[in-house]
């Protein structure tokens, strides 16, 4: 694996050989037909490696995508959204076989305007929208509520499907919210989105806490007593530093690039990402343009440059995919939609990559958090009950007598 300080001669020569994979990237898309992977050997191991590892995308926002429809806003039965056919999103299930996509984390985002509503209930509607897409095609998707599920499911030559809440403001500051998200189904869940929660900074949003409050810090425990992933993409650094201090599981960023990379409020500083080895967790790196370059259009190598930035800072261990599909008004050039994910590991294979490598950044970095925070949930389980744990105003626990497990 190549170093992030390349001569501008090897970014040249990287950029000539990237032109020659585009012109492939079509064919990467159609690769069931034969001479798609043999006119390249990089993207032929590519396509190798995915058939046998589940590659997990952290973050697709289709649930969204079809709630928002302009045609037919909410309904999943539509005819214009029959993931069995071409649709207007980036996702489709022939897009997704051709991408070889084996898992993906079903984003149930919803707004943080959503609390003036009511966070909680857009949040269930969310979720019945992701479930419905599930069981409506059982030919190609099943719910995933464990890592062995994932390999299960996969095995079977199917994709697993998993439920990942964008926001804390959705639970509303209550743990016992927490619970029933997690009863229905829910795996991972973002903090913050983009604003500051009476308990979490937001990345995007002015900071009030400078990090997590006490009441935020006992979020964090209970999601590591359910066996929830705690997810960091869209938290302030002090949120991140935080959390990584409390969690005794380790943490994600579901859909997050590097920093050091390129400067934006929504990528992991350097100094987290050294702190990585220590607590476990994963980077998900994410195709959104404006957090990979500054101007211009993102390419498939800028979005390479952000994960070998992030293995040689945190090592290949904590690196992960996780796209923003659907979730975004444009892609980089070359990864267009959930078809085109190989395309990417041809480039990285093309560096120098390893197939073991590969296999670790497609799914296997990620399966091992997911298989750790459920045996820290298992011990914290025995150890204490659920958290009764209730917020006060100025985001402290409110102290009368029932007070927090794990404080």
């Amino acid at each position: 694996m190549r170093s992030m300080c390349a001569t501008n001669a090897d970014r040249m020569g990287r950029l000539v050989a990237l032109g020659s994979l585009l012109l492939l990237a079509p064919a990467a898309a159609q690769a069931q037909e034969p001479d798609a992977a043999s006119a390249d050997p990089f993207l032929q191991r590519a396509l190798r490696v995915l058939e046998t590892t589940p590659l997990i995308d952290g973050h697709n926002d289709l649930p969204w995508a079809i709630r928002q429809s302009e045609t037919a806003p909410h309904d999943v039965e539509a005819p214009e959204h029959d993931l069995r056919g071409s649709t207007p999103f980036h996702t489709d299930i022939p897009r997704l076989r051709q991408g070889r996509v084996g898992a993906q984390f079903w984003s149930v985002y919803i707004p943080y305007e959503s609390v003036e509503e009511g966070a909680a209930r857009v949040q269930l509607e969310q979720i019945d929208i992701a479930l419905q897409i599930i069981r409506k095609y059982p030919e190609a998707f099943e719910l995933a509520l464990t890592a062995s599920d994932v390999e299960r499911i996969f095995g079977e030559g199917r994709i697993a499907s998993m439920l990942g809440m964008e926001g804390g403001h959705a639970i509303e500051n209550s743990l016992g919210a927490l619970r029933a998200f997690y009863a229905m189904g829910v795996r991972y869940m973002t903090l913050t989105h983009n604003g500051t929660l009476d308990w979490a900074d937001a990345a995007s949003d002015s900071a009030r806490h400078d990090g997590l409050t006490e009441f935020g810090r006992e979020v964090v425990r209970e999601m590591n007593r359910l066996g929830m992933l705690v997810d960091l993409s869209h938290t302030s650094p002090a949120t991140m530093n935080d959390a990584l201090d409390v969690s005794e599981a380790p943490v994600i960023w579901s859909h997050a690039s590097a920093r050091g990379v390129r400067d934006h409020p929504r990528n992991v500083p350097d100094q987290v990402l050294r702190r990585l080895p220590d607590n476990g967790g994963v980077v998900m790196v994410t195709f959104v343009p404006s957090f990979l370059v500054a101007e211009g259009d993102a390419t498939i190598a800028d979005v390479a440059d952000h994960i070998e930035h992030i293995v040689e800072l945190a090592g290949i261990d904590h690196v992960g995919i996780g796209s923003d599909f659907d979730g975004i008004s444009s892609t980089p050039v070359g990864l267009e939609d959930v078809s085109t994910f190989p395309v990417l590991f041809a480039e990285l294979a093309r560096r120098g990559w390893s197939d073991a490598d590969l296999r670790k950044l497609a799914g296997e970095n990620l399966l091992r958090v997911w298989r750790e925070a459920e045996a820290v949930a298992r011990r914290l389980q025995r150890e204490r009950p659920p958290s009764t744990a209730r917020m006060a105003p100025d985001g402290s626990i409110l102290r009368d007598g029932t007070g927090p497990s794990g404080v």
